[in-house]
């Protein structure tokens, strides 16, 4: 159930009164006093604006002092929202408040990165550049401070409860951003206060009929279940405390959402569900715990199925507790869960209650908090070999928001890896060697083959040969032997480390045949090496080799050097005269281009662009091949002129031109029988020819990409035709290049 804020409660009154409400320690509300001093100028001319950003920092300061957080953390909380609308400048912050203040609010506004979550496709080939770095600077903000996530979850809450009176696409826009990013990201750092909340909220704005039909449900059966739980309470705490066990007892609230979830997992209708009714059990010891399990099950008959050990093998994000379901008197379920006061802590406060070990407090290290950032440690560390295949994303996706399976080793250590996984991506999680030396697997001592899908429990035994080996089959999506794109990254790596010489080889021989033709010299290879992110001249070569480094853009590149270098003549306007028409051959007929207004020059059709009659066109003086003609947005065309802006020159289409002129069109869609028979009827149907094509299929995803060069008299018959072809089934894109 969504719960009602002391901050809303005391809307109205002084800052000094709403301070008091929230019964903060004395140094968090000196603190907070002495902030209001350095920020109160702010809201001398109040508005609506003003007070309601006063009212956010007030509630995100109650949310983070009742997750045990730090002074620091609730100046840099209260700040934030005044940052983030203008208020006031980092510049400010940086002048009157410390080091660690100005870093927190720093990462808050790093977080919003993790809406590239989401947004980014999953089924992208490649992925922006600044998405991805914008990713990574979220992860390091993480690790380098996680009390910076913990601050951006309570201002994600705030705006959520916001949005109550908002129009409907507003809080269902709201609620899908926190129940996909927010809630999973809590879940996943252990803070169950605000997850929880986040989740029954957005649960609230999305399914508002269930939402209400479920707490009309609960609000029924509330007298009657309050009697009941007290009993059971009361005569399980009396057990306790015959056998000496220091507890505490008492029911504990049920989510709605979580209500909801299980009855759509499992099926069941509200009266079915175990959990209505919840007991939990807080002991001092571990031992405690399953001395008082047995208390429970000695009491009342258990449910087998409803029993998990989360103690004994804990979840990813940490979480321990004995979960079990008895029937209590009157045959009713209840569930029961046990833990320490420790683990109750963490699961609700999840990482915010460890952190002081940020801070250099060796006595608030535990392993709790190792284990809930161990995840975006390993992220930073594997996101080289990821990004190398473009999956970074899904990567993240999958450590994040997917569900998970928990096996285990032959020693009994634990691993957890995305449902779906394989023994391979068992083996690379492990180590890359034992990954590339695999040559089988064993689950609890049985030959399993590599396309097997672990199940939580399994235990899992690599065998492995003394070299590596992995084989390139294990690459192909289609048979199913790696799921995980870390997994799949270790195999690319490994495979291009091992070709690398070839690459090296023909990437050398490519670049110095291409040298050749330009009649280029003074090549600085190493300059074109870092200037294409490489740290080596082999490097170039083997991207060259491999094709992730385009032969085109570094010949380019050494062209422009080559220009600069070499002093300019001066440029013959009799050279742009074409020559006497007696000698030309059939291929050099008139491109019917006219050069700001005289006609007969030299001229020839830019190859980057092709522009076609009808295209807004410009002019650029070469040497000694006339004036090459671009469309006016051609990239080659601006780079030229950008190092040469005198040679640009007025050109128009003459009254008579060529019959026709080529144009390359791309066009993406879904992989279908007749899909090029439709595309090559609506062409020849416009009388248009097709020159040339180059095809790619992506079996993975079911998709092809076709690059068509077409002859075309006119810009305006390429448009229709462009046209046509979009209206086309199962065409997604298609634009001329």
């Amino acid at each position: 159930m969504v719960s009602v804020r002391k901050s809303h409660q005391i809307t109205g009154q002084s800052f000094e009164q709403r301070l008091t409400g929230l019964s903060l320690t004395d140094v968090k509300a000196n603190a907070l006093s002495a902030l209001w001093v350095q920020v109160s100028h702010c809201y001398q001319h109040e508005t609506a604006q003003k007070l309601a950003l006063l009212n956010k920092s007030m509630e995100m300061v109650e949310i983070l002092s009742g997750l045990n957080l730090d002074t620091d953390s609730l100046v840099a909380a209260f700040i934030s929202p005044l940052l983030a609308h203008d208020i006031i400048k980092i510049e400010y912050v940086k002048e009157h408040f410390s080091k660690d203040i100005l870093m927190l609010c720093q990462g808050v506004e790093q977080m919003a990165a993790i809406k590239a979550l989401r947004q980014q496709s999953s089924q992208s080939t490649g992925q922006a550049p600044q998405n991805i770095d914008n990713i990574r600077r979220m992860l390091l903000a993480m690790v380098d401070d996680v009390r910076a996530v913990v601050i951006k979850l309570a201002e994600r809450l705030c705006d959520l409860r916001d949005k109550k009176n908002s129009d409907e696409e507003t809080r269902v826009l709201a609620a899908k951003e926190s129940a996909n990013i927010y809630a999973p990201l809590a879940n996943r750092l252990g803070i169950g206060q605000l997850k929880w909340e986040l989740e029954d909220i957005s649960f609230r704005y999305l399914h508002p009929q269930v939402y209400k039909k479920i707490a009309k449900l609960l609000d029924e059966t509330r007298l009657e279940r309050e009697q009941y739980m007290a009993s059971f309470v009361g005569h399980l705490s009396n057990e306790l405390d015959d056998l000496a066990i220091n507890g505490e007892v008492y029911g504990r609230p049920k989510h709605i959402y979580s209500i909801w979830k299980k009855m759509q997992q499992k099926s069941l209708g509200f009266e079915e569900l175990f959990d209505v009714r919840a007991v939990r059990v807080v002991v001092e010891k571990v031992q405690d715990c399953y001395s008082a399990l047995g208390i429970v099950h000695t009491q009342w008959p258990h449910i087998a199925k409803e029993f998990s050990d989360y103690v004994a093998t804990p979840k990813t994000n940490g979480y321990q507790s004995i979960h079990t379901v008895v029937l209590g008197p009157q045959g009713k379920s209840v569930e029961v869960q046990i833990r320490t006061k420790q683990m109750d802590d963490d699961a609700e406060l999840g990482v915010a209650a460890h952190w002081r070990y940020k801070e250099g407090n060796a006595s608030g290290k535990s392993n709790s908090f190792d284990d809930k950032i161990g995840w975006l440690r390993k992220i930073l560390q594997w996101q080289d070999d990821v990004s190398e295949s473009g999956e970074i994303l899904d990567e993240l996706r999958s450590q994040v928001f997917e569900d998970r399976i928990y096996v285990f080793t032959p020693s009994g250590d634990v691993i957890d890896l995305p449902m779906g996984a394989t023994p391979l991506d068992f083996a690379y999680y492990i180590h890359s060697n034992v990954g590339h030396c695999c040559i089988g697997a064993k689950v609890f001592g049985k030959i399993v083959p590599f396309t097997h899908q672990l199940q939580t429990g399994d235990q899992v035994e690599i065998l492995t040969s003394k070299e590596p080996n992995p084989s390139r089959d294990w690459l192909n999506p289609n048979l199913n032997y790696i799921y995980s794109s870390r997994a799949r990254a270790k195999v690319q790596h490994f495979f291009k480390l091992l070709d690398r010489d070839k690459y090296i080889a023909q990437g050398k021989e490519l670049f110095d045949s291409e040298i050749a033709k330009h009649d280029l010299d003074a090549i600085d290879m190493l300059g074109a090496a870092k200037r294409f992110n490489m740290k080596a001249i082999d490097d170039l070569y083997a991207a060259i080799g491999t094709g992730n480094a385009r032969l085109q853009q570094v010949i380019n590149h050494f062209t422009q050097l080559d220009s600069k270098l070499k002093p300019q003549a001066e440029i013959d306007p009799q050279s742009l005269v074409k020559q006497s028409p007696v000698n030309k051959s059939l291929a050099q007929e008139d491109d019917g281009i006219t050069v700001s207004g005289v006609g007969n020059l030299l001229t020839h059709m830019a190859k980057c662009c092709q522009p076609v009659p009808g295209d807004t066109i410009s002019g650029f003086i070469t040497q000694g091949r006339g004036i090459s003609v671009h469309r006016q947005d051609c990239e080659q065309l601006a780079n030229a002129l950008n190092l040469q802006p005198e040679r640009l020159v007025e050109v128009q289409w003459g009254s008579e031109h060529k019959h026709s002129y080529q144009a390359t069109v791309q066009i993406i869609g879904s992989d279908r029988q007749g899909l090029l028979r439709d595309i090559s009827t609506i062409i020849a149907n416009e009388r248009v020819s097709i020159v040339g094509m180059d095809s790619n299929t992506d079996k993975a995803k079911q998709t092809v990409s076709m690059n068509l060069k077409l002859e075309v008299s006119s810009s305006e018959l390429l448009a229709r035709v462009l046209d046509k072809l979009r209206q086309l089934d199962d065409v997604t894109q298609v634009r001329r290049l």
